[in-house]
């Protein structure tokens, strides 16, 4: 079952559970409201009675019984009056006496409160104003009303309610209806977006408009999609540059291999030969490695493990062994500035990395490399600033990636396994241009810790 309809069915249920446990609840209490309610309405038109015309009139007097039987009549009132001195009906609009005599006995009217008087199968809601003062204060005044009427009530009530009830639920239909299908409408979008992923259509996805936590897949969606893509053209181009980097050293070695066996190179010919064919073996097995480390660090967890290192101590190490390639070069390095912080890395990797970092600006500088580090929004930064022409600007989005490598590159390896044992420091690595020239390297590390010896 679809989703739409399977939300549908769960909001329609759990408005008909709201509303029929409602229903019965209220079917249950509305008769005693009722009751309840009538008993008010019949000391109110009581207490009107005695403050109109009984407070200061004796039941007793045939005239008075006359006129109380006219405004009773107006009431729409079934009354009888009772004294108790002389215990005697003294007027009653009830035509069967012997039930008030029945009543009089079985029922306590000195209570506030009567329950439900009966006669057969006829219930009576009943109101008794107490003996009112005045000349005589021996007389009850009983009103009552049939439950037969109220029970009409309560049932005209209830049909409305039912009337209402099966409104709500067609109205709660639509409405949910129509709510699923706002929401299950971009996840249908979100489904077949994922279907063009699937089979690779990453030029066909599409914006899908929505609001709140959906949105927000849809973009992490976009965002796995073109990094999925990303991922993909790296692969290839990957391949082919690695089969380009690969094949240009083996043809070289199976020149001069055969050339040497065919007798073509011989003597200092052969042996300048055989000294290229040992550098190309070399560069082979460099690119090879790097290859190896690079697939080990996004396979592998066990290959990178993790220390507290103290980066001033660190970074004193990167000096020592950069110091020498920088004199080799007749380039200029200088360490301006280190902060106290404890970081956590690989040790041996991360050194590498840096390494790696630190000889391509050196290769690419004219005059000087600058490194330092320093904290900045919460951030440990590590930054290696050369001051040569600088990087171009359509390389400066794919640099970190294989195979990728400017003027003057090596394997085109170096800077992406940087960028592999940087990212699983959790960590990041950045390139950018100066303002005044050359090029500027950033590794920003967030799990550290200020070092307090």
């Amino acid at each position: 079952m679809k989703l739409q309809y399977q939300l549908t069915i769960a909001f329609t249920t759990l408005l008909i559970v709201i509303m029929t446990v409602t229903g019965i609840t209220l079917y249950s209490q509305m008769l005693q409201m009722l009751i309840q309610d009538e008993q008010r309405q019949l000391e109110d038109k009581g207490g009107e009675l005695i403050v109109n015309f009984l407070l200061y009139e004796d039941l007793n007097s045939t005239y008075n019984v006359q006129r109380l039987a006219e405004m009773l009549d107006k009431y729409s009132l079934q009354v009888f009056a009772y004294d108790e001195g002389s215990d005697q009906i003294i007027f009653t609009s009830i035509a069967d006496l012997q039930v008030i005599e029945k009543w009089v006995d079985r029922y306590d009217m000195d209570k506030a409160e009567q329950p439900l008087w009966q006669n057969g199968n006829e219930k009576y809601v009943v109101s008794i104003i107490p003996p009112f003062y005045g000349a005589v204060s021996t007389q009850h005044l009983v009103l009552l009303t049939p439950l037969d009427d109220l029970q009409e009530v309560r049932q005209i009530i209830m049909e409305r309610l039912l009337l209402i009830f099966f409104i709500g639920i067609a109205v709660a239909v639509l409405l949910s209806h129509y709510l699923t299908t706002k929401l299950v409408t971009p996840l249908t979008k979100l489904r077949h977006q994922l279907k063009k992923i699937e089979k690779r259509n990453f030029s066909e996805m599409e914006e899908i408009k929505a609001t709140g936590e959906i949105k927000e897949v849809e973009q992490s969606l976009r965002d796995m999609a073109n990094e999925l893509n990303s991922f993909i053209q790296t692969q290839r181009h990957f391949f082919q540059n690695a089969s380009h980097e690969l094949k240009t050293p083996l043809m070289t070695i199976q020149g001069y291999a055969e050339g040497i066996k065919d007798g073509i190179f011989e003597g200092e010919e052969a042996k300048r030969g055989l000294n290229v064919m040992i550098e190309e073996i070399n560069r082979l097995k460099k690119i090879i490695n790097e290859i190896i480390l690079l697939a080990k660090l996004d396979s592998e967890a066990n290959i990178y493990e993790e220390e507290q290192v103290n980066l001033q101590e660190f970074i004193e190490q990167v000096m020592a062994r950069a110091v020498p390639i920088a004199n080799e070069k007749n380039i200029s390095i200088e360490l301006k500035n280190s902060v106290p912080y404890m970081v956590y890395f690989d040790y041996d990797k991360m050194l590498q990395a840096v390494m790696n970092i630190v000889a391509n600006g050196i290769r690419h500088a004219t005059h000087k490399v600058e490194v330092s580090v320093y904290a900045k929004n919460k951030q440990v930064i590590m930054e290696v600033r050369d001051d040569g022409e600088g990087i171009e600007e359509e390389l400066l989005t794919k640099l970190f990636h294989r195979f990728v490598k400017g003027e003057d590159g090596e394997t085109g390896l170096g800077l992406a396994i940087a960028r592999a044992i940087v990212e699983r420091s959790g960590g990041s690595i950045r390139a950018t241009n100066h303002e005044e020239g050359g090029a500027v390297f950033q590794i920003r590390f967030v799990n550290f810790q200020k070092n307090t010896d």
